[in-house]
């Protein structure tokens, strides 16, 4: 009996692995799970380059006015490579956005083997007149895109003409203008920016005005001030309006057809008190 607990006892006590032999298991269990990854990997990839997964097909949607689907097919799907799952979808916007007319483009997949492309085409609403001769146009948003002017069906676009990168700036005092000179019927044709910041305006009447200088506020204001009194004028003479320059501080001249009037005041003077 003695000897019978003698051996339970020490079959109860833990058996001590040598260092050697727990690094050795370890060692073996890392290399047998770089195994199984190494098989994963392999199995992953010949997945991934199963013909089933290569794209199919392209679905467009959205603005399609200015290109055709099957344009928009022949000049982007060259750009593109991989399948479903090795796409660059960074690079197939891209690849999208390079066409004509093309502003944004969103790409998506849809499994196993298509992708959804939805457009929105730049929707132009001026001509922009920079040092390039390339032929431009300033979107919705106030950003130059080069464009075939054959293609837009509006010919009478106003005309934006400054510096780089002033579109956006040029576009939003244009529309501040529109409702400005609409008593006196007329509309901006083109619109200028110097590289001094100075603004100068061509109506579609063929007159020509010089806002001058200053904040946006304070060019519609002098605009404001020579329109609530321009019809006096034109009225006192019976001729059209050829030229205004509005950059002096107390009035402004005008010249009309046959006629220069010199400075006209803003505004009539109080009589000084006695």
């Amino acid at each position: 009996m003695a000897k019978l607990r003698s051996l339970r006892a020490a079959a109860a006590d833990p058996v001590e692995v040598p260092p050697d032999v727990r690094l050795m298991n370890a060692c073996a269990a890392a290399l047998a799970a770089i195994g199984v990854l190494a098989v994963l990997a392999v199995l992953a990839l010949w997945t991934l380059r199963q013909p089933v997964f290569d794209l199919r097909s392209i679905r467009i949607e959205g603005d399609v006015a200015r290109n055709s689907v099957s344009t928009l097919r022949a000049n982007a799907a060259p750009q593109l490579a991989g399948n479903y799952f090795t796409l660059d979808m960074k690079q197939a916007r891209r690849a999208f956005e390079s066409v004509p007319w093309v502003r944004v483009a969103q790409v998506r997949r849809v499994w196993p083997n298509r992708i959804v492309v939805r457009l929105e085409e730049h929707r132009p609403v001026a001509l922009w007149a920079g040092e390039s001769a390339a032929d431009r146009l300033v979107n919705s948003f106030g950003d130059v895109f080069e464009a075939n002017l054959g293609d837009v069906e509006d010919d009478g676009l106003p005309t934006l003409q400054g510096p780089a990168g002033s579109a956006l700036h040029m576009l939003t005092l244009l529309q501040r203008l529109a409702p400005v000179l609409a008593p006196i019927e007329a509309a901006v044709e083109t619109l200028e920016l110097s590289g001094r910041g100075s603004w100068r305006a061509e109506l579609d009447t063929g007159a020509r005005i010089e806002l001058g200088r200053g904040s946006d506020d304070e060019v519609i204001a002098r605009a404001l001030r020579f329109v609530s009194t321009l019809s006096q004028v034109i009225e006192r003479h019976q001729r059209p309006l050829v030229y205004a320059d509005l950059r002096h501080n107390d009035g402004y001249a005008v010249r009309l057809k046959g006629i220069s009037t010199g400075t006209l005041p803003v505004e009539t003077k109080k009589p000084r008190k006695k």
